[in-house]
This record gives C-alpha cells, structure tokens and sequence, in this order.
C-alpha cells in the first residue's frame, strides 16, 4: 500500500482548539471511558435542565435495553431556544436561509425562531395534538421545517420527517407506520432545475389512504394553487396569523421519544429509528461543538438535508443547543453552476463546512476553476459524511478548497447512533486521508471475528460498540425484536454497526463497508 500520508493539524488551528494536543484527546478519552458515569454527568451540565436525573445510564446490550440520565426532566427547545433568549442573546442569527435561487436568502434570530416556535406549537396544540402524538413532516428545505420541528419538541409531540424527494408510497408507509395524527407539507417546491416538485399532490395521495391523519398544515412555498380539502387543510401562513403568542415547554422526561426517523432500507418494512430527549441533545450538542471546534461566532453549514440524520443533529438540534448560525439550503451543488457551494461560503462567509464525499467527487470532476472563482478565506474546518472519503477527493478538498490550512474531520456515524462515534477532533488528532481515525469520548469500538471475539491490534473485522453512548437509539418504533434483532443478536452483548473496518498501527479504524449480507437472522 506504501506510506500513508499523515497531516498534522494546522498550528494555528490547534492553539484555539476546544481540544488541541492528542495528548489531552487520550487524557479526556481515558477518563470518559474509565468513570463514563462521572464523564457523562459533567457533560451533561451543558444542557437546562428542570429537574436533575436520578442515573446517568443503564444498559443492557442482549436485550437492548437503553437508558441515559433517567429522571431528569428538561425540553429541548428551551434548550435550542429560550435558554439562550433568556441570556441575553436574542438578537444574535440563529439561522441563515440560502433559497435554491441565489438571489434569495433569509436570516432568523433566535429571538425570532422562538416566536415562531410557539406561535406554531399552539397551532399544534389547537389541532388536538398533545404530548406523545406523532406528526409527520414532509418538506423541502425551508425555514418552516426547523420550526415545525422544534415547534413538536416544544409540546412533546414526535415528529417524524419524510424526506421531501421520497414518493407519495414511502410517505404513506411511514405515515401508517407510526399512526401520525398531523401531516405537515407545501404547496410545492423548487430544487435545482425544479420548480414545482407536488408536495402536496403527493401528499394528498399518500393521505388517501392513511386514516390515522386528521389534519393537514401547507406552507405555501411558491404560490402555486394545490387542491386543499375543506376541514381538514389549511395553510400554515393562515394558521400563524391567528396563533396565540406564548407556550410553555412542556417539561420532557430523558427518556421521552423525540423524534422517529426511517432509514432507508432497501427491503422490506420501514424501520422507524427511535431517538429520545436526554442523551440525545447531550450528545449531538457535545459532538457538534468539538468535532466541528465550534466557537461563537462562528457561521457553520452542513450541506446536509434534514430528511436525514445528519440534518436532524448538525443543522438543528446540536448547533442550536450551541447557540451556534447554522445554515440550510433548499438547492443543489450543481445549479445555477457547478460553483455553487463555493458561491455560498464567499456570499455568507461559512467558517466551518460540513458535506458528503459524493458531492465532493462531483464537484472535483468538474475543476478547480468553479472554486478559484470564489473567496473561501473564511474557512477554518471541512467535514465529510455519509461513506468513507477516498484518498483523491480528501486531497482535493484538503488542497483547492482548504488551501492546505483547514483540517479536515472526516466523521463515522449513522442513523442509529445519533451523533458521530468516530472521527478526528481538528485540532488534536493528525489525519490520514480515508481514516475516520479515533472513537469519540465514551465511545468504545471494537473489532470482532465471526465468533464474537475481541481482536486486538492492527487487525481487521466486523465493527462492534462495546458500551452505551448517550446519542444511542432505544429501539425500532413498535417493534423491540426487530431491534434486538437487528443491532444485538448477531453478537449478544455488544451493538453491531453492520459495518466491517481495519484498525492500523495507529489505532486508527478505517471503515470498510457493510457486512450485512453475511448476516442470516430473522426479523
């Protein structure tokens, strides 16, 4: 294979990293993983909380029992929202808006998120949707879709996002799946080249035959006339004019659902992935803050669309829990041009940029001239998601994009694990391209034979996590023995990540690929 190159985070980097030696990363990690109780309880003050938990986590990984800091009561968007109102940072952007067109671009502040966040969940509650009921968000990149969000985590509805390309029979499946009472959508949507996707009209026909919805809520997006059914749709717009202004959080057990989120598996039923408030919010916040060394001020974009998990942690739920300006958009990397993402650094100026090696590779094919066109002095960090980054495109990114000064963490997770396990920290971990290099803090991989053992060394397996981690799933939604099944049975005692990976000399773990063909269990 010959050497592998090895980058060493950018000085300059380091001396104003969150974690800024390998040194102190091994310290920390010792200790999260040596006392993950008294680690994990320290982490966790980052959060409001209303009332402290009684346990920090139990866990049982044979019958895939989870638990994190049971007892405690706290709500999420007093957390992303009000907390930060409160502290004297209501005018400071929460959110920055890019349109699929270029000309269209709109900032919220927390002051204003938080205003539209109650207004709307008062449009729930009035609707009859109460704490527990599960709503269904069908949307393209708009601002109303974080809001309809955090609006559900206000009153302690679940919401489950549908991701906006996905076809009116995938809508309908997830619908009937959790028995979702309120289906939120729009009129249509534009992306790239497209100006009028049906939302809507998909969304009428997934609905005929869903009959646990009684209520349909319609941002009007484009203006164009949708057929709206008497009693049981109504515009968004409409519903917010005549909207109290002012809810109170409802306050959230730990362990209450937050949130469902379908992967998608290629066969058979949908899996609906249940995360839950407490560990969740402390680890996709503590995760955003240190993997992407977020600090004040900071303008963050992850390119990812919320319909996935990596929307769900990085662009809403941990940067507003850091009171960071994060950013979503509604177009695509190629349109107008194939300088877009390049056009959106300089015009905002992004400082830290999260995205996903296809991308990358599409953008590359394309050269360097799109970039050069454009100022990326403002970045300071790059990210990757989604598959392993291969040398060519790392180097690529690293050089034309990065100018060889930004590091680059390229971050294993899934759906499942709710935040990143394993990947680089920028300002401590020196990186090899390809690499997700180091487990987060608490995070204990390993690498099993087909027997279950435990291999040690440079050494190549199936990869398995040893120990609980907060961000962690509890179960498939109304269905526990598809989850034991799935995550614990193959090897009882640990979760398995489907994945195979290689550990090098270094310890660094190089993710591999999927191994779930050579899994024969039942479910």
């Amino acid at each position: 294979m010959g050497e592998v190159k090895k980058f060493d985070p950018p000085e300059e980097f380091s001396r104003n990293a969150h974690i800024s030696s390998l040194d102190q990363y091994r310290e920390l990690y010792q200790k999260s993983v040596a006392d993950p109780e008294g680690f994990w309880a320290g982490i966790a003050e980052r959060l409001h909380w209303f009332k402290k938990w009684d346990t920090v986590r139990e866990y049982d990984f044979v019958n895939g029992k989870i638990q994190w800091f049971s007892g405690g009561t706290l709500n999420v968007s007093y957390n992303c929202l009000d907390r930060h109102v409160l502290a004297g940072h209501g005018d400071k952007t929460a959110l920055i808006w890019e349109g699929n067109d270029p000309a269209e671009s709109k900032t919220f502040t927390y002051n204003e998120l938080l205003e539209d966040v109650q207004k709307f969940a008062n449009v729930l509650k009035a609707m009859g949707v109460k704490k527990g009921d599960r709503v269904c968000i069908y949307m393209q990149m708009i601002p109303q879709l974080p809001v309809a969000m955090l609006a559900c985590t206000r009153i302690g509805a679940v919401h489950s996002i549908v991701f906006g390309a996905f076809s009116a029979e995938s809508l309908r499946d997830r619908i009937n799946d959790s028995a979702c009472k309120v289906l939120i959508t729009q009129d249509t949507g534009v992306r790239g080249t497209r100006q009028d996707i049906p939302m809507k009209a998909n969304a009428d026909k997934a609905v005929s035959e869903c009959p646990s919805i009684e209520k349909v809520i319609v941002v009007q997006r484009t203006g164009q006339a949708v057929e709206m059914e008497s009693g049981r749709d109504a515009y968004w717009h409409e519903l917010m004019a005549g909207a109290e202004p002012a809810c109170e959080p409802e306050h959230m057990e730990a362990e209450d659902p937050l949130y469902i989120l379908y992967t998608s598996g290629s066969t058979g039923k949908p899996k609906g992935v249940l995360h839950t408030t407490g560990g969740y919010l402390v680890y996709a916040s503590y995760t955003h803050e240190l993997i992407f060394d977020y600090h004040e001020g900071d303008v963050y974009w992850c390119t990812a669309d919320i319909g996935w998990v990596t929307g769900h942690s990085y662009i809403v739920y941990g940067p507003m829990a850091n009171r960071a300006i994060t950013m979503m958009f509604e177009g695509v990397p190629t349109w107008p041009d194939f300088g877009r993402f390049w056009q959106i650094v300089d015009k905002h100026k992004v400082n830290l940029f999260y995205t996903a090696p296809t991308a990358i590779r599409a953008l590359m094919k394309e050269g360097d001239k799109w970039p050069l066109q454009h100022d990326l002095s403002s970045l300071r960090l790059l990210g990757t998601v989604g598959e392993p980054i291969k040398e060519p495109e790392w180097l690529w990114y690293h050089k034309v994009i990065g100018k060889e000064r930004c590091p680059i963490v390229d971050t294993w997770w899934q759906t499942e694990t709710g935040g990143i396990l394993i990947s680089p920290l920028p300002g401590a971990t020196p990186t090899k391209p390809g690499s997700a290099t180091l487990p987060f803090f608490g995070v204990e991989p390993v690498l099993l034979d087909e027997q279950g053992n435990e291999l040690g060394g440079a050494t190549q397996g199936y990869l398995a996590i040893k120990r609980s981690w907060p961000g962690q799933m509890r179960t498939v939604y109304g269905d526990h023995e598809r989850f034991i099944q799935t995550y614990f049975s193959r090897f009882p005692g640990y979760y398995f990540t489907g994945d195979g990976a290689r550990r090098d000399e270094d310890g660094y773990y190089w993710i591999t690929g999927r191994v779930d063909d050579v899994l024969n269990v039942s479910g």
